[in-house]
């Protein structure tokens, strides 16, 4: 007993302990330091305790060990120090830059951070370094002369910024080589008249004081020239930078580039991407000769974006861009890589470059970017301001000539990577950083290191120390035990507790470790799975902690012993609540408005009559309004009248009112309303405000109210019945008397206002409308009026349908079905403003005001004989509707078999008089119609001179493929105005669609916890064959990346396919949106637009997506499949579970089906909490006998928050219980539950259940029944597999084993007895899990060579994931010839895993590296996929486009430092269209019609000659010589695309500049192109394009000289296309301008799941099929077998299996693997022995192909063969692989398995080999150990070890 409270108080102290500080991750404790040296180096504020008899844990917090019972005394702690070695005061005296302070030095314990306070001061006016960096192409000749002219003008502003201030001057054009320079002799010497020779850079004026100097230097520059539009400033800027001393850069002063051009830019790269052959990288140095020019512009490559930014920062240089609009937009995105950089726009001329040098100088002046560089990997920086808020990349805002104060914060880390900071190297752990804002020279040099403490104790040892009993030696206070001796104090032998389990057993539990462990000696458990399981008998589970919205602990704590423990900042069972009242602050600042509590971070807010907002505002705009909201309080409160007269009613107002003499005006309050009090009939005013200094509402009333006279009342019924005699005497007038209404007429045509008479109508004579392209059934067809628009003037109009056909035609004899309704017969114009709620058919507004318009409709309508009740009613907007902004109303009504007349005349009557009943209506708009014919009638207002027919289309099935309507203009009822055009002919033209587009509804609903809204777009096929269709989504009250992100596309359909989906991305509500925002109901849509091939759109070219924050619904379901009961059984008990939000009441209704006798049904329903109920079904309740049967019963209509799970039904098998006899019926009570009598079959196990106990083990256990079972069958198979794959075992105990599973599987299983009758029934079936495993290594390594010092790498998701992929790890490394590094490795982390591909800018050239990559699942990370690869000796290859566009770029040259991703961005290359003088020669520069360019590689040539002469017939020729001494020549005679002479005469365009591809999915590519010089106009632009392997030329025309770009379509993945682009003037075509574009892509292009344009490039296809294995028939034949993939994905409708010969030769063969089972074996005949083939098996689902498994075999003869030489390429690696199949070879049977080539294109192709002879050989695999390598030559083997 006394062993057990010592376990106890242990525990209990444990858990206090860990409660109370785990939540911050108590490292001390979790180090589980074995010594006391590596107690202290955990972390900061470990201790460790010394003392002998102490029992808490040694190593733990200061405040924990104290607390634990260990003397103060004894703790042992370590402590850092920190000392200012330099720390001069600032002098503002000084005019300089200064920092303070400037020297010290800090040590670290891991993880301790420290704070320094550092003051920095720039002087009002500094000293100010100007370099003025110009565009000098010819393009830029009058921003030359502008500058020149400037003279005075410059030297006084630049005397504003500075007094102390020096400036100079530097010219650039670009690279002196084609194709960026005209190098034709009389082009080099003078590229434009009165021009300077094309260059490079120059720098032309040194720094300097002198400014008379400068200005006469800078008038003898001229201008020059080049041909391409980008020009080569980066060349220019990184010169200008390094060359500190030619430039004449000082120390003290601050750095300032301007910049100037009009155009883009080159950056590195661009040196062979335009064919100039240069190849060098930029070595970032000085090469300035001595007349200042640059040197090496034609021996190195542009400098990347990464560089630049370096090198800059590196030499204090602020970069200011001065620029025109045609380059603006390139340079603002470059601007926002920098530290701190300025873009000005310049005009045309760079008149304002004055003004934009003040400007940016003020901005950079009043900002201040601090950095550290340098820093260790060990340590962090932060910078804070003096309020403690961290600044991003430390932007400060300090005013010049004042001291600026701010906090520097240096944490050491405690983990590097996964390891204790400590144990790295030292160069990571100590340093000298430098602290700086980016301006200055000065800065804080910090000398930092990491304190790894140690323990003098250790070094004293008490061996044999009697407190250890003798068995071991005493250290540090703590027994360390000799072998064979457990426990603390080495009381306890291991060989005599090993055997004693009991130890291990927890109060009231059953099993050693709580079953979840392995039982050691001494008592000790080691759990299964510590990360899931903890506790001294691993009696925690932590994944069973509280949850809140599904997230453990909430996701801000942690599950300790059983309960969460709360980060700092939150309490409660879950961690969900808050302990700051942040989410609880008003409007105001106040808590919740000072009307309610903040309770679990949420107002709770006190009863009112008034809707109340989150934080207990009042909420206004939840009502109808706030005038309507707030105006029965102001009537009770002011005069005691409106609905809260009463007292009781008037003091539940929120607010209270101020009676004034005058209100405020309209625009200076929130609302001011007016309404006219029922009581009374006076008016009151009032108005709403939100003082800021006030909570609630600030209602003014106005005291004096408008009310009517009491005398004279009594005149208004005589008024009224004078009035209405009048106008009942003009009416009659005006209709029965034409000599009154002529005189009328020309009365009022003799008014000056009216003397030139009034003409009314139709704008156009006829429309032709498509109607594949009709979004509605309406068309709006305008009216005008002419003449003086003064009065009004109604007309009527009318339309009739198919006028084309003649009064006999068979349609027109058809007589409408009387009984048949139509939409929208009636539409008529509401006299009130409309909303945009009244558009939303759900919403309160809309369903009131239907209402009302039915209810008062139906009462008008009524008196029409045969009138049936209103059936629909939408309203819309009328556009163009002249001055009234009303909606219109358009009920339904019966169909009528003609206009009635009575309608007609009934619906204009009430039109005229303004009501229709009680409903106000406009008078003068009205549309009655039929299915044939409309009528109706629109006004013209005073002022009024256009106004929209909204008229009625017909349009129907069985409309003529060509129908015409007629719309005529009747008469004029009212209004003095003629009729001029009468008539409109409309046509439609009705098109024979070969697909019709639509959504499946017109509305979803998508809960965020679903994280995606699949939409399925539907196509209904006419005729069959490829087909698209745009798809876009719009906000509403759903706003793109906020509650969703915005995606647009198109869709292509091949045939046969009928639906896609397009998954759109549901954001989390931010914490603010979920605690703060209103519960608004969040929408967005999706429209569908511009059908092609032939396509319409259909129903549903809407639909609209409802986002709801609604908790997940209830899942109710059977918990059995199938359960058994016999005859006798009183009554069926079954049981019904419920999962998910298990908080909220639910129901759900039952009944039977397939019952023989019982009909039954009924509700269960589920109380809040419960989640499972039972189902009780009484046999005898119907009258009867009880016979054996077999029921189903099933589940059905759920209420509103919950759904029917997967289990809907459950099969009942009812079971005679034999004779009734005494005898028998007291044998049923004791064998109730056993087998049947003769026949029968013995019952189910009882309570199945499945555990994985590994990645690749699940244990079953079970209750066995009744009864004599001799043994039991245990089927089990993978989730989604027909169970008749299922595999069985048999055991005869109930339990069982099941091993070699695949890891993170899910498995079904059932279990059935069996005995001599025959097996018995299954239970139901029990899902499991197998738990995860570290992934396999990933998919192979492919490289792509840009250039010899820039790679793009990307690689394939793992084979075996093993569970859900994380992140990847990239590793690359300089090593030499024996493999041995040369060089620091560079490690990159990619946390999105469906990016698998990288960017590596600025390697090293003529290097060898080796790249490693690894995945990582939850379980840890993976092996790695290495491959080795020297760019430099790698013939280049046509440039190739990735899918993923957004491919994160690495500097290999950054520091630790740089931690951007840098884009490169397609936009750069766009020209600058509208430029007057555009940077291109006016003069050709192909000569003689052919076209010449050379590559140069190092250590050989390779040329390309193209040639473009009128021959359609022309030869490649492409030869590489590689650096390994091995050569190969490819000659290649295709069939290319002509091309004509391409001299450029005058006003001939000449070549497009650059071409720009973009990947818009595998097989469609956007191409885009600058717009070429011509001295014309450009009319045009042809595409050509073609494989480059030959074949046939396409040809696309662009008519639209404004279009730079072009898509094409359906082109093949990876394959090379050649494409052509020239322009067009009135002279003539142009020359060509060539490039060769590959799209990268692993998936086959008819997948139903193409991505999408955009998207990333990742499909839900199959993984790959299981290992092949072969076996030789005969030596011309084999049989292949695989396993089925281990996750389908979806159904599997086959394989497709391809065999080629390996190293080419003969034809590639493909067979078709179907039928009912899906076989997984093939038999192939046809071989050739001693020939290697290479086979590959794909898995074919709905949704795709999936990867390929490969694999290569050889049949070989009895001597052998030779095996074919691979590429003289070298490595070596070591690989496991867990074989879960039975592996059977033949004799004489060599088999490989190959892995992925890292690629194929350049002839270097990496593989494995297995190779398996002499014997036979049958066995099953338990390992493979794989060793992979290279031996002399070129041959490449992998030889496989077996261990079985």
């Amino acid at each position: 007993m006394g062993r057990w409270s010592l376990r106890l108080s242990q525990l209990g102290l444990l858990a206090v302990l860990l409660t109370c500080c785990y939540a911050e991750e108590n490292y001390c404790f979790a180090s589980r330091a074995k010594s006391c040296s590596q107690c202290l180096q955990a972390g900061k504020g470990c201790a460790y305790c010394p003392d002998e008899m102490f029992h808490g844990p040694r190593c733990d917090l200061h405040a924990n060990i104290i607390a634990h019972g260990c003397s103060a005394g004894a703790v042992i702690t370590a402590s850092s120090g920190m000392k200012m070695e330099k720390n001069q005061k600032i002098n503002m005296a000084l005019s300089q830059s200064q920092v303070s302070p400037q020297l010290m030095s800090m040590s670290f314990l891991p993880g301790e951070e420290k704070t320094v306070d550092v003051e920095v001061f720039a002087p009002t006016k500094g000293p100010l370094d100007l370099y003025i960096l110009m565009d000098f192409s010819n393009s830029m000749a009058d921003d030359l002369d502008s500058l020149k002219s400037m003279g005075e003008k410059l030297a006084k502003s630049v005397h504003t910024l500075s007094d102390n201030f020096t400036i100079g001057f530097g010219k650039f054009v670009d690279k002196v080589i084609e194709p960026q320079t005209d190098m034709r002799p009389e082009k080099l010497a003078k590229p434009w008249p009165d021009s300077d020779p094309p260059f490079s850079f120059q720098n032309v004026i040194k720094l300097t004081h002198d400014v008379k100097f400068f200005n006469k230097e800078l008038q003898g520059e001229r201008i020059s020239g080049n041909l391409d539009a980008p020009e080569g400033g980066f060349d220019a800027i990184l010169q200008a930078a390094v060359c500190k001393d030619q430039i004449g850069w000082r120390d003290h002063s601050t750095h300032l580039l301007v910049f100037s051009t009009e155009s883009a830019f080159h950056y590195e790269t661009d040196g062979m991407n335009v064919l100039s052959g240069i190849l060098k990288r930029n070595d970032e140095q000085c090469h300035l000769d001595a007349k200042q020019k640059y040197t090496q512009d034609i021996h190195q490559d542009y400098p990347s974006i990464p560089t630049l930014i370096r090198v800059l920062g590196d030499h204090n240089i602020i970069p200011v861009f001065a620029v025109t609009d045609h380059s603006y937009t390139h340079y603002e995105k470059l601007k926002e890589y920098f530290p701190i950089a300025e873009v000005g726009r310049l005009t045309e001329d760079s008149s304002n470059m004055l003004q934009i040098m003040e400007t940016a100088f003020k901005n950079i002046r009043s900002k201040m970017s601090i950095r550290a560089a340098n820093k260790p990997k060990a340590f962090e920086t932060e910078f804070l301001d003096k309020d403690n808020v961290v600044k991003t990349f430390g932007a400060f805002k300090f005013n010049p000539g004042e001291i600026g104060k701010f906090k520097l914060r240096v944490k050491a880390h405690r983990m590097l990577g996964n390891n204790p900071v400590c144990e790295s190297d030292e160069a990571d752990k100590e340093g000298e950083m430098r602290v700086k804002p980016t301006t200055f020279n000065a800065g804080v040099n910090i000398k930092a290191s990491v304190l790894c403490p140690t323990c003098d104790c250790e070094k004293i040892i008490l061996p044999k120390a009697d407190i250890c009993h003798k068995n071991g030696n005493l250290v540090c206070g703590k027994c360390q035990c000799s072998v064979g001796w457990l426990g603390t104090f080495c009381n306890c032998s291991a060989s005599t507790s090993a055997e004693d389990s009991s130890q291990c057993i927890a109060p009231g539990m059953k099993e050693p470790c709580s079953d979840r462990g392995d039982c050691l000696a001494c008592g000790v458990c080691v759990c299964y799975n510590p990360d899931q399981f903890e506790g001294p008998y691993c009696q925690y589970d932590k994944t069973q902690c509280p949850r809140h919205q599904g997230f453990l602990c909430n996701d801000h704590g942690s599950c300790v012993m059983g309960g969460c423990a709360c980060a700092k900042g939150w309490e409660g069972n879950a961690c969900e609540c808050p302990k700051s009242t942040d989410t609880c602050l008003d409007s105001k600042g106040g808590v919740c408005n000072g009307r309610g509590d903040c309770v679990c971070g949420l107002c709770v807010c006190p009863t009112s009559g008034m809707a109340l907002t989150a934080t207990c505002e009042p909420n206004f705009q939840a009502l109808a309004g706030a005038c309507e909201g707030t105006r029965s309080c102001v009537q009770c409160q002011a005069w005691k009248t409106g609905e809260k007269k009463d007292k009781e009613k008037c003091d539940t107002c929120p607010f209270k009112i101020t009676l004034v003499d005058e209100l405020k005006e309209a625009g200076k309050v929130l609302e001011h309303c007016r309404f006219r009090d029922e009581d009374d009939d006076c008016t009151y005013q009032y108005t709403l405000e939100t003082p800021e200094e006030v909570n609630g509402l600030e209602v003014q009333v106005l005291e004096k109210r408008d009310c009517p006279a009491a005398s004279l009342l009594w005149l208004l019924p005589l008024l009224l019945f004078l009035l209405l005699l009048l106008a009942l005497l003009l009416l009659c007038c005006w209709k029965y008397c034409a000599c009154c209404k002529a005189c009328c007429a020309s009365c009022l045509a003799l008014l000056p206002c009216c003397r030139k008479g009034r003409m009314v109508g139709f704008k156009e004579d006829e429309y032709l409308l498509r109607q594949s392209l009709l979004t509605s059934d309406h068309l709006d067809t305008p009216m005008v009026r002419t003449g003086p628009p003064k009065g009004t003037d109604i007309v009527r109009w009318k339309i009739t349908d198919n006028v084309h056909r003649p009064p006999n035609h068979p349609q027109a004899l058809i007589k409408p079905n009387p009984k048949e309704s139509i939409q929208h017969p009636i539409s008529l114009r509401l006299n009130r403003l409309f909303s945009e709620n009244l558009s939303r058919t759900d919403s309160k507004d809309a369903e009131q005001l239907r209402k009302e318009v039915s209810d008062n409709l139906n009462e008008v309508y009524k008196q029409i004989p045969g009138a049936q009740k209103v059936q629909k009613t939408s309203f819309r907007m009328q556009r163009n509707a002249g001055k009234r902004s009303t909606p219109s109303w358009t009920p339904s009504s019966p169909r009528l078999a003609a206009l009635s007349p009575d309608i007609v005349k009934l619906t204009e009557k009430n039109v005229q008089s303004g009501n229709v009943k009680d409903l106000k209506v406009v008078p003068g708009y009205y549309t009655v119609a039929t299915d044939r014919e409309a009528v109706g009638a629109v006004e013209f207002q005073e002022g009024v001179e256009s106004i929209d027919v909204h008229v009625p289309l017909f349009v129907k099935d069985e409309d003529d493929d060509k129908k015409q309507l007629l719309v005529e203009a009747v008469d004029v009822p009212l209004g003095i105005a003629g009729i001029g055009k009468r008539l409109v002919n409309i046509t439609i033209i009705k098109e024979h669609a070969s697909s019709i587009f639509s959504f499946l509804q017109p509305a979803y609903t998508y809960s965020r916890s679903d994280g995606v809204a699949n939409i399925p777009i539907s196509r209904e096929i006419i005729e069959n064959g490829r087909t698209q269709v745009t798809y876009r989504t719009r906000d509403q009250t759903a706003k793109d990346k906020k509650d969703y992100i915005h995606v647009e596309g198109d869709l292509s359909y091949g045939p046969d396919e009928t639906q896609k989906l397009v998954p759109v991305r549901l954001l989390e509500l931010s914490e603010k949106d979920g605690l703060l925002d209103e519960k608004q109901v969040r929408q967005f849509v999706m429209d569908l637009s511009n059908p092609r091939q032939g396509a319409k759109l259909g129903r549903y070219p809407r639909t609209t997506v409802t986002i709801t924050d609604l908790p997940e619904p209830s899942v109710m379901m059977f918990k059995k499949g199938t359960q058994n009961f016999t005859t006798s059984d009183p009554t069926y008990s079954i049981p019904v579970v419920r999962t998910r939000n298990p908080t909220s009441p639910a129901t759900v209704k039952w009944r039977t089906k397939k019952s023989q006798r019982l009909d039954l049904s009924g509700v269960l329903k589920f109380n809040p909490g419960e989640t499972e109920k039972d189902i009780v079904i009484d046999p005898k309740s119907k009258p009867g006998p009880v016979t054996p049967e077999t029921i189903v019963l099933e589940l059905f209509d759920p209420s509103s928050n919950a759904s029917v799970g997967e289990r809907k039904t459950t099969q009942i098998n009812v079971i005679d219980a034999g004779p009734r006899s005494p005898e028998m019926a007291q044998m049923q009570m004791s064998t109730k539950k056993t087998t049947a009598t003769s026949g029968g079959h013995i019952l189910s196990p009882e309570n199945l259940k499945a555990k994985a106990t590994g990645p690749r083990n699940i244990r079953l256990n079970w209750d066995p029944p009744s009864g004599n079972p001799q043994g039991y069958k245990v089927k089990y198979w993978i989730y989604g597999d027909p169970e008749e794959d299922a595999k069985v075992m048999d055991v005869k105990t109930p339990q069982a084993e099941l091993t070699n599973l695949y890891p993170y599987c899910d498995y079904e299983t059932r279990v059935c007895a069996y005995n001599v009758m025959g097996d018995g029934y299954d239970t139901d079936m029990v899902p499991c899990q197998t738990l995860e495993d570290v992934p396999g290594e990933p998919g192979r390594l492919a490289f792509n060579v840009i250039s010899p010092t820039v790679t793009q790498v990307s690689w394939g998701e793992p084979a075996e994931t093993n569970g859900n992929i994380t992140a990847y790890e990239v590793i690359y490394t300089p090593i030499g010839e024996d493999t041995k590094p040369e060089g620091a490795a560079k490690k990159i982390k990619i946390d999105n895993p469906k990016k698998r591909m990288l960017l590596i800018e600025n390697l090293q050239r003529a290097q060898t590296y080796q790249y490693k990559v690894r995945a990582m699942n939850s379980m840890g990370w993976g092996p790695f996929r290495d491959a080795t690869i020297n760019l430099a000796s790698q013939p280049a290859r046509p440039l190739s486009i990735p899918i993923i566009p957004d491919i994160p770029i690495i500097d290999a040259e950054a520091g630790d430092e740089y931690d951007s991703y840098l884009m490169y961005s397609s936009e750069v290359m766009k020209s600058p269209a509208g430029s007057k003088t555009p940077s291109v020669s006016g003069d050709d520069y192909n000569m003689n019609g052919k076209w010449d360019s050379s590559f140069q590689f190092p250590g050989g040539s390779a040329s390309r000659n193209l040639s473009t002469s009128s021959s359609p017939k022309s030869t490649l020729s492409t030869n590489y010589r590689a650096g390994g001494g091995s050569s190969f020549i490819t000659e290649t005679s295709t069939s290319y695309m002509s091309s004509s002479d391409a001299r450029v005469s005058p006003g001939v365009p000449d070549t497009p500049s650059r071409l720009v591809f973009s990947a818009l999915g595998p097989t469609a590519l956007k191409v885009s192109w600058q717009e070429p010089h011509c001295e014309k106009d450009i009319m045009g632009y042809c595409v050509l394009y073609q494989l480059l392997s030959g074949g046939e030329v396409n040809r696309i025309s662009v008519g639209n000289p404004a279009e730079n770009a072009v898509l094409i379509q359906d082109l093949l993945p990876n394959h090379s296309y050649l494409f052509k682009v020239k322009a067009q003037s009135q002279e003539g075509w142009g020359p060509e301008r060539e490039g060769v574009i590959t799209i990268e892509s692993a998936v086959d292009p008819k997948s139903p799941l193409c991505p999408m344009p955009g998207s990333p490039f990742t499909l839900s296809t199959p993984s790959a099929p299981g290992p092949l294995v072969f076996t030789a028939l005969s030596p011309d034949s084999l049989h292949l077998s695989w396993d089925k993939p281990r996750k389908p994905n979806g159904d599997i409708l086959g394989y497709i299996v391809t065999c080629e010969q390996l190293h080419g030769g003969g034809d590639i063969r493909s067979f078709q693997v179907k039928g009912e089972s899906f076989d997984t074996s093939l038999t192939v005949p046809d071989l050739t022995e001693n020939v290697p083939y290479k086979f590959k098996v794909q898995a074919r689902t709905t949704q795709g192909f999936g990867p390929e498994r490969e694999g290569i075999i050889t049949i070989e003869s009895q001597d052998g063969g030779d095996m074919s030489q691979y590429d003289s390429q070298s490595m070596s690696r070591r690989e496991v692989f867990q074989l879960p199949t039975d592996v059977s070879t033949l004799t004489n049977v060599s088999h490989t398995m190959i892995n992925d080539p890292y690629y194929s294109d350049d002839g270097m192709m990496m593989t494995t080999q297995h190779m398996e002879s002499s014997g036979i050989v049958t066995r099953q695999v338990t390992k493979e150990v794989v060793q992979r390598s290279v031996m002399g030559g070129t041959t490449v083997t992998k030889n496989m070890f077996y261990e079985s």
